[in-house]
């Protein structure tokens, strides 16, 4: 089984990189499991179905459901204990049969969103159900920064083979990286997971390659994917689906076809040696720099 989780910047595209890596990897008759993480549990979305007109969108998440069973009165240990929990209820099969979860968070003001990770990764494990899917991959996607412990979870427990980080050129995007870099140094040596790449995912207004490319080389990585700013991704992902599904002969799923066989077949992994702050001070410079000759450019 691999595991791999990818993580990013808050709005920087992982979603759409880990749902279309799980549509092609199913594609290739493997059995895919896909976590999403992100409290506003909408990691999954594009790969709730087929295309039906009738595709249920919202899903029970992990932790709305154990609010539901009790679990801020009688706590985990006894709604497991009880059977009150099957694991139909949270494991639910969309495109090409792709099983996907949606941890969930707390309600809105109150707790950890990272402490709902902690607690759904518990109750899968407790439920045993790696063992029962049986999937050739999981897919962790992981939101923003590695701020808190719960989010830092697969990383720090090493539940994940490899890492992958989704970063545009845009500066603060890379910043998210750089901490993230800094989060798997900072596990890595005591069993953490370490790092598999880059990915770059063209946002914003500067799609500058170079930018990323520099970076991943300063962290000791490599840049293992690049995804162009493609207008059939937005199409998709209108109508719920991947490009695998929506596009399926298209430049674009085969770019995300190979990029997906590029993070199944990978073994080359890194502890990154994350930039100090003057580093990431120069970065950022580069970048406004490159996006004052893009406007002039424009403007000319």
């Amino acid at each position: 089984m691999r595991q791999i989780a990818f993580y990013g910047k808050g709005g920087v595209g992982k979603s759409t990189v880990g749902s279309n890596i799980a549509a092609a990897l199913v594609e290739h008759g493997l059995t895919v499991f896909m976590v999403g993480c992100d409290p506003k549990h909408d990691c999954t979305l594009n790969l709730r179905g087929e295309g039906e007109e009738d595709v249920e969108i919202e899903i029970p998440t992990i932790l709305d459901l154990l609010r539901a069973k009790g679990i801020e009165r009688v706590g985990l240990e006894a709604l497991i204990r009880g059977n009150k929990v099957e694991l139909s209820e949270i494991i639910h099969r969309g495109y090409g049969g792709v099983y996907y979860t949606e941890c969930g968070g707390p309600k809105p003001g109150v707790g950890c969103a990272g402490r709902g990770v902690i607690v759904a990764i518990d109750l899968l494990k407790r439920l045993n159900a790696f063992d029962i899917l049986n999937p050739d991959v999981v897919i962790y996607d992981v939101p923003g920064d590695v701020v808190c412990g719960g989010f830092a979870m697969p990383l720090r427990k090493g539940l994940a083979d490899a890492v992958y980080i989704v970063t545009s050129a845009d500066y603060l995007a890379i910043y998210a990286a750089n901490n993230i870099c800094r989060g798997i140094c900072e596990f890595a040596n005591r069993g953490g997971s370490p790092l598999g790449g880059i990915i770059y995912n063209v946002r914003g207004m500067l799609d500058d390659e170079a930018i990323v490319r520099e970076f991943a080389m300063k962290v000791g990585s490599r840049v293992i994917g690049c995804i162009p700013n493609e207008p059939l991704i937005g199409e998709a992902e209108m109508e719920g689906k991947t490009v695998i599904e929506k596009s399926p002969g298209s430049d674009i799923a085969r770019l995300f076809r190979e990029l997906a066989a590029q993070i199944y077949h990978n073994r080359l992994t890194t502890v990154p040696r994350p930039l100090a702050p003057a580093e990431m001070a120069n970065f950022g410079r580069l970048i406004r720099k490159r996006i004052r000759e893009r406007y002039r450019m424009g403007k000319g």
